[in-house]
């Protein structure tokens, strides 16, 4: 009883280590990649998106961030000890060997693969190879891009045109000014994130946008809030949107105009906490779609 008492404590300790290398306690990363999706399966199917489809990139979007989480540590597990905020990830604290995490990697990739297969479509399957590229790459570029973030940006708006190919077996236009819509986003929220960590970052070498903007970083990310919105907006207006949509584009103007006022100080904790409000403007932005479609359907119907 004894033994079987520690193995289960054991388990338990192991299961806790793997979701925190998934970052399955912190998921704001989730919500970030799983908005621009929404987006693209709402617009893409004219606010009628098929439910299994939905179901399967919400699943496949978990599997996906979790597994970018861990090859993003596996790339960073030589600079996160030595930064604060990373420093106890369990690979970075050696709680995790380099083996359990690749072989937790391919776990989730294979998972991801399997949810797709039922759709049955060749342009997904070749998009879906083109996002893991994405999200197995994106850590590294922070060696030698000046603004990785808007690698990330890709990485994280390729849902959009995958959500296009699902519903409608291509990708028009208005999904890559959507992806680019989400880029500008990206750059947005992960310039935030990185003013957090730019003294440590300078210190190890890493590149940011952070630290590549320099003293116009707070303009910048407002610069790129606006451009987000109004390429959202653009892609509304040539689809046939009307107030509702509008309204919830209004409403995540404020939030980017509210995440002026923490960010302006360059305080590292009111930085994060803008980062984390992103997961609002993200929502604002869905509900404005989704509700613009529900209610057009309502009066027409």
């Amino acid at each position: 009883m004894t033994v079987m008492r520690f193995s289960r404590q054991k388990l338990g300790e192991r299961i806790d280590l793997y979701e925190r290398l998934m970052r399955l306690d912190r998921p704001i990363g989730i919500l970030l990649l799983l908005w621009p999706t929404l987006w693209g399966l709402w617009l893409s199917a004219q606010g009628r998106p098929d439910a299994l489809v939905v179901w399967i990139f919400v699943l496949g979007t978990v599997l996906m961030r979790s597994a970018g989480c861990v090859i993003n540590d596996l790339a960073d597990r030589n600079f996160d000890p030595h930064v604060a905020r990373t420093s106890q990830r369990p690979l970075a604290a050696g709680k995790v060997s380099v083996r359990e995490a690749l072989l937790l990697f391919g776990a989730l990739v294979a998972c991801a693969v399997l949810v797709v297969l039922p759709l049955r479509s060749g342009l997904l399957a070749a998009l879906s190879v083109a996002a893991l590229f994405l999200a197995a790459s994106y850590p590294f570029t922070k060696r030698f891009l000046a603004i990785p973030q808007a690698y990330l940006g890709v990485a994280f708006g390729f849902g959009i045109p995958m959500a296009y190919a699902a519903q409608l077996g291509r990708v028009p236009a208005d999904a890559w000014w959507l992806l680019l819509a989400n880029v500008f986003w990206a750059v947005a929220y992960d310039t935030e994130y990185a003013m957090v960590d730019r003294s440590d970052d300078l210190k190890i070498g890493i590149r940011t946008s952070a630290i590549t903007f320099g003293r116009a970083d707070v303009a910048a990310v407002m610069c790129c809030y606006t451009l987000a919105l109004l390429l959202i907006g653009t892609v509304g207006y040539r689809l046939g949107l009307g107030g509702v949509f509008y309204g919830g584009l209004t409403v995540a103007a404020a939030i980017a105009g509210y995440h002026y006022t923490l960010i302006r100080e360059r305080d590292p904790q009111r930085c994060f906490k803008a980062f984390l409000h992103n997961n609002w403007l993200g929502a604002s932005v869905f509900a404005g779609i989704a509700l613009d479609f529900l209610l057009s359907k309502g009066v027409t119907g």
